[in-house]
């Protein structure tokens, strides 16, 4: 005969591991769909099926579709800061090399077929109403990123760090729009070559 199992042997998997589950699965079928269609673009019920669970489900872990847009990009504003502080770390102390290193490497993903530019900029263009939570997380963003590029500029010995932090940003902002038209060849594959020629020019001595 057959041992069966017992009465009181505990159900698996456990219950309590489903909703956080879910909810990871959510927010990665909104990351990719609302990079590349847009947020506005992209409703509920599509992201529940791309993700394999139900609306219930979604409402559970965010309370409306905008919480979920903002939830998006605070995962891709995280990924940005690992891929800027990832190229940081290779050049200690050289914040000049570390500024090239990460506009070599997003040279290289702007020029690649099915690039969207930046997800935060986008939303600050679909959200132009300041209060809406999408884009109160894009312009966050932007601020800090201002703040470090001219303190960077700064530590470089920039005669006018504001100025520069400031034109390194329309580098930065140009490369990610101009990344969506030209795609393979477009003017980002410069983006490196044209900030190192703006740094040598704005640090050193006035005169």
């Amino acid at each position: 005969m057959k041992n069966r199992p017992s009465r009181s042997s505990p159900a698996r998997p456990k219950p309590a591991a489903a909703p956080s589950r879910a909810a990871d699965r959510i927010r990665e079928s909104a990351r990719e769909l609302f990079y590349r269609e847009g947020i506005r673009a992209i409703g509920v019920d599509e992201i529940v099926s791309r993700a394999g669970v139900t609306k219930p489900s979604l409402y559970r872990s965010f309370a409306s579709k905008d919480e979920l847009a903002a939830a998006y990009l605070e995962d891709y504003e995280a990924a940005f800061w690992e891929r800027f502080d990832a190229d940081a770390a290779m050049h200690p102390g050289d914040p000049r090399a570390q500024l090239l290193a990460y506009f070599t490497s997003l040279a290289q993903r702007a020029t690649k077929t099915g690039y969207r530019g930046c997800g935060l900029t986008n939303a600050a263009v679909e959200y132009p109403e300041p209060g809406h939570p999408a884009r109160k997380v894009a312009e966050a963003h932007k601020r800090a990123l201002r703040e470090r590029l001219v303190a960077m500029a700064r530590q470089m010995g920039a005669f006018d760090p504001q100025t520069l932090g400031d034109g390194l940003l329309l580098l930065l902002e140009g490369a990610f729009a101009s990344g969506q038209l030209f795609g393979k060849g477009g003017p980002a594959r410069s983006l490196a070559a044209v900030a190192e020629r703006l740094i040598d020019a704005s640090v050193g001595s006035e005169g």
